[in-house]
């Protein structure tokens, strides 16, 4: 995977900063909204080592309200302009499904990786525009749209084997139309059970076998506080624990709210990498 010309492997995990300029997302300890809160936000996490920041408009929690195109771009340019001031040298990810916010995003950026809940299935348009600037695609699976996922849960065969054959015909089609930097994101938490998740996860290593870079979403979600009992906010032990397991079976991306705690899993991570390959 290339980013502002540098070229990361799956040796490298990289954390992904969440900067959610909603007022709605799940978690309301990633709620940015006015400017002064976004400053204190992309400085924050790019002081903690951040490699990545994701800037989203658009809530994707289940059930979330939709939201115009101009307001998702309204949000998201305020946002990418502070970035630009604060932060110029970080790579940035533009969470949307829409091509025409990609676009405007690239103008106003350069360079960005798409981050895309619907894989290019939500807008046409959007295969053909990552493809015309060349830039990462993050590639996600979800069924219906926030408004609806949670009612398309039946896989008859098996989360883990169908999740498994939407990614290889959806990397031979975005390869076939010019789409070459492509990175898997499962979809914890989007038209998945709670159960569902945990197979998806205890399955992740045949997905990061691929050759493929996965990013792995799980940061405070519901698949963590309701199998706790408890509520997003206390949710970032159980993240952490989850991490862990994402880098075991070979994640390359972890996209957080916790940008401190995360980096220090992938740190840890490395050094009991290095242990556990001088034993072998």
């Amino acid at each position: 995977m290339r980013l502002r010309d540098k070229l990361f492997g799956p040796s490298q995990p990289l954390v992904m900063a969440i900067v959610n300029i909603t007022p709605d997302s799940f978690y309301d300890g990633s709620r940015t909204w006015d400017d002064e809160s976004i400053v204190a936000r992309v400085r924050r996490v790019v002081d903690e080592g951040a490699a990545i920041i994701d800037v989203g408009g658009y809530s994707s929690r289940p059930g979330a309200e939709d939201v115009t195109p101009e307001e998702e771009w309204s949000r998201v340019e305020r946002a990418l302009a502070i970035v630009k001031d604060v932060a110029g040298d970080v790579a940035v990810s533009v969470d949307t499904f829409r091509a025409e916010v990609v676009r405007r995003a690239i103008e106003l950026m350069g360079e960005v990786v798409v981050n895309d809940i619907s894989a290019g299935e939500a807008d046409q348009a959007m295969v053909d525009v990552v493809a015309h600037y060349g830039v990462p695609y993050v590639a996600m699976h979800m069924r219906g749209m926030p408004q609806t996922m949670q009612s398309q849960t039946t896989y008859d065969g098996g989360i883990v084997a169908e999740v498994a054959a939407y990614f290889d015909r959806k990397i031979e089609q975005l390869n076939a139309r010019g789409v070459k930097d492509v990175i898997l994101d499962p979809g914890f938490g989007f038209a998945k059970s709670l159960e569902q998740n945990y197979e998806l996860l205890a399955g992740l290593d045949g997905l990061c076998a691929k050759g493929t870079p996965v990013l792995v979403g799980v940061s405070r979600k519901s698949m963590i506080y309701k199998a706790l009992g408890t509520t997003p906010d206390n949710a970032l032990n159980g993240t952490t624990a989850l991490h862990w397991e994402a880098l075991r079976q070979g994640a390359s991306i972890l996209r957080v709210h916790d940008v401190k705690q995360a980096v220090e899993v992938v740190t840890l991570f490395g050094e009991y990498q290095k242990i556990n390959l001088r034993a072998r």
